[in-house]
């Protein structure tokens, strides 16, 4: 097996190019409109025309008018009536951004990695209100196939046919900003040569009341870092990047716009909604940007800020920028786009990357409209209501979200920096701690009897079946950690709990968090919007909607644990917790941390078995064999130099891995599963196991013929010894939504203590859309070898 232990590897360290771009803005479609109205300081927020916003304080914002529908019709292959406005927007930007691109990428080496905050919450808002207006039961269920932030991955991935990785990421206000930083990590990992990347997100209600509730909304346009700023205005829109490997681009001789030096990011652990004061956290996220592409402070012109116009958000930024700059943040422009198109949520990163790219291009600072005086708090130059000239050669683009979630990105113009040399060996990435509450039990021992003894779980709920969690939660956290914690973030939090007691190790500023999630905290989505229907803005609790972003119990994971490191959020349908492992191990090969939890966890509300049920695809004889289960698993992941050097024990050896996508639209497979099959055998070759070494395939199959059946074909196609043992635990435990990678590799690593062959083994991990993960674990080398 290739370097599973070996350490004598160094980063190739792959450039990465910006060579086309894609915008849908309250400014219009297209970034030349985007970029002459942000470049002149021109506000397009205003009074919203389409949403019911009567009794809320503050109803402005960014809106997107009079869009074009996309190309690509998703609504006639879904049979859908109503259009998601933010695939929309993500479909129109991406048309621009591929038109663009330049290159010419075999399909399955060009991904896509996107983010949204709300996905397409504007479909569920709309399904229900024409339910309720009809006083109707709800059966307009399959306009929330187009709910989930996958949904847009994957018609993406669909309307140009790009069958490589796709990810989606949802960290609320920084999803896209950390979409493209996953992205670049993908092409420098070899896995891509070109990725599609961005955001996209849409006014909805439920973003109106939910700010409104917590009083972070202004009746006025925003004016951030002014001295009278008093909240933040929304928006709407998509940004959409093409990013390539620079040897690509450079030989097809395609445009350079800008090269992507580096990213930091990091998580706070210090409050659901608001930053720390110092920009501590914010800090490190800019201070690691920095030192990823051997900058300093001096070196750095101009930084498109988070400047969302709320008093605590923007002189924290600016705490935050003093601390990683030092004295020449005093020279440094900090200007803000959210004053001029609002802020666009999970898609503000990906616009206001294009602004960042524009500014280097036509060195130009644009600025910070509506200003109204200096706030000594803030203090940095904001380039106040007017743009001008600024000599640059890397600027900054800053996002900083809910839950303490905060990236920044570095770019630079094209042929401006010399190649940063390797600052750390490649390193292998080792499993030392796993920790399980599950319907099945509550330690990975009572999950192998569970599954060996092929017990029956759950019991049938109206047509589906469904395995609940039982245990008292209650005791894996103290009164006070649990305040305002929802059940979400209770398992979460209960198991990186027990992974890290397990590994013996503490948690701090080098150990991150990702958590992977197939349908997020559904049950607080539902108890705050649900109010908000039935009797208007006034019913918003505030308590409540912090823990509606999906990013929430990572964050909640920070601050009871102290895992303050790079944190991010993965939203892959049921193939969530093996994309978590993947965007893992990477940010642990490429030196951002030194261990991360690596959660995955869904629960099942009453509101997530409603969803369920509306789809026809998993109810009556087509899923009468499907259990749908609740679950949290945690894997602690980190670099086996690391681990070693602390004398830990060492469970599994992550040996490869590899994410395809069969592009054939939202909700539907390859029938041949070659999708599945090359994900397999990418992470076999990653790995450099052969096939027929494997000593078992633990397979994603659950009980759903159309899913299952193309992944027995694909297995089949491997060439597997007759001595390889092919498992399907789902089939017996059920799938519990995003944790299904995690659920296959406790029960992988528990197989080899237990009479299993003693050799490496496939994980298999599918989404409900067609993208699918092979991850590859490989026994640790036994004393006597």
């Amino acid at each position: 097996m290739r370097g599973l232990y070996e350490m004598d590897e160094w980063i190739s360290g792959s450039r990465v190019v910006v060579t086309s771009l894609g915008a849908v803005t309250a400014h219009g479609a297209g970034v030349a409109s985007l970029w002459e109205a942000v470049r002149n300081g021109h506000v397009a927020i205003g009074p919203i025309r389409g949403l019911r916003l009567d009794g809320f304080d503050a109803p402005i914002g960014g809106e997107v008018e009079a869009l074009r529908r996309p190309k690509y019709d998703y609504l006639t292959r879904l049979g859908l009536r109503y259009p998601e406005p933010a695939l929309d927007f993500a479909l129109v930007a991406a048309e621009e951004a591929m038109s663009g691109a330049g290159v010419e990428v075999p399909s399955t080496r060009w991904g896509v990695s996107f983010g949204s905050c709300n996905g397409g919450i504007r479909s569920g808002e709309m399904a229900l209100r024409r339910a309720r207006e009809r006083d109707t039961k709800p059966r307009d269920d399959r306009h929330l196939l187009m709910v989930p932030p996958h949904a847009m991955a994957e018609a993406l991935s669909a309307a140009f046919g790009l069958r490589g990785p796709v990810l989606t990421v949802n960290t609320a206000c920084a999803s896209s900003a950390h979409a493209l930083a996953h992205g670049v990590e993908i092409i420098r990992a070899g896995r891509a040569d070109a990725m599609l990347v961005g955001g996209s997100d849409a006014l909805t209600e439920m973003a109106y009341a939910g700010f409104g509730s917590v009083e972070s909304l202004s009746a006025r346009p925003a004016a951030p870092y002014s001295r009278s700023r008093d909240g933040l205005s929304l928006g709407e829109g998509s940004g959409m990047l093409v990013v390539v490997r620079a040897d690509i681009a450079h030989a097809a001789g395609a445009p350079v716009l800008a090269e992507i030096l580096s990213y930091g990011m990091s998580g706070d652990g210090y409050h659901a909604t608001a930053p720390h004061p110092a920009g501590e956290g914010a800090a490190r996220a800019i201070g690691s940007a920095l030192s990823g592409a051997a900058l300093s402070g001096a070196d750095v012109a101009y930084i498109n800020g988070h400047g969302t116009g709320t008093p605590k958000n923007d002189s924290a930024e600016s705490n935050a920028v003093r601390a990683a700059l030092g004295d020449a943040a005093q020279r440094v422009v900090l200007s803000s786009t959210k004053s001029m198109i609002g802020h666009l949520l999970g898609a503000a990163g990906a616009v206001e990357a294009i602004v960042t790219v524009k500014a280097l291009q036509e060195q130009w600072a644009p600025p910070t409209a509506g200003f109204t005086g200096a706030d000594p708090g803030c203090g940095l130059d904001a380039a106040p209501n007017e743009g001008r000239p600024l000599a640059m050669d890397v600027a900054l683009s800053n996002n900083f979200a809910f839950a303490g979630a905060n990236a920044t990105v570095a770019y630079a113009r094209p042929g401006t920096r010399p190649r940063p040399s390797a600052g750390f060996p490649v390193d292998d990435v080792v499993v030392t701690g796993v920790a399980v509450v599950s319907a099945a039990g509550t330690s990975v021992d009572e999950l192998w009897r569970a599954y060996r003894a092929g017990r029956t779980l759950g019991r049938d709920e109206d047509g589906l079946r469904v395995a609940r969690i039982t245990d008292d939660l209650s005791r894996y956290t103290a009164p006070r950690e649990r305040r305002r914690m929802d059940r979400f973030g209770q398992l979460a939090v209960a198991t990186c709990r027990g992974a890290l007691e397990q590994a013996g190790l503490d948690a701090d500023e080098r150990i991150g968090v990702v958590l992977g999630t197939g349908i997020g905290p559904i049950q607080s989505i539902g108890d705050f919007f649900l109010p908000v229907v039935a009797g208007g803005p006034a019913m918003a609790n505030p308590a409540v909607f912090p823990n509606t972003v999906f990013n929430a119990a990572a964050g909640q994971v920070a601050m009871v644990l102290g895992a303050k490191g790079p944190t991010s959020t993965t939203t892959v349908g049921h193939s969530s917790g093996a994309s978590a492992v993947t965007v893992a191990a990477d940010l642990l090969r490429a030196g951002h941390a030194e261990a991360i939890l690596c959660c995955a966890v869904d629960e099942l509300s009453d509101y997530a078995i409603d969803a369920y049920r509306g789809l026809s695809l998993l109810v009556g004889r087509a899923g009468r064999d499907y259990l749908l289960a609740e679950g949290s698993i945690t894997l602690l992941l980190e670099r086996s130099s690391f681990a070693r050097a602390r004398g830990a024990r060492i469970l599994a050896g992550l040996g490869g891995y590899a994410t395809a996508s069969d592009a054939v639209g939202i909700g539907r497979w390859d029938r041949r599963g070659h999708g599945l099959e090359r994900a397999m055998r990418g992470a076999l070759g990653e790995a450099g196991v052969r096939a027929d070494r494997l000593a078992a395939v633990w397979a994603n199959a659950a009980g759903l013929r159309v899913a299952d059946n193309p992944e027995n074909r694909a297995i089949a196609r491997l060439g597997l010894p007759g001595s390889c043992r092919v498992e399907r635990p789902k089939r017996i435990l059920g799938e519990p939504g995003g944790a299904g990678a995690q659920l296959c590799a406790a029960l992988a690593m528990a197989s080899w203590h237990n009479g299993f062959p003693y050799g490496p083994a496939l994980v298999n991990s599918s989404s409900l859309g067609g993208t699918h993960t092979g991850l590859v674990l490989c026994p640790p080398i036994r004393e006597s070898e």
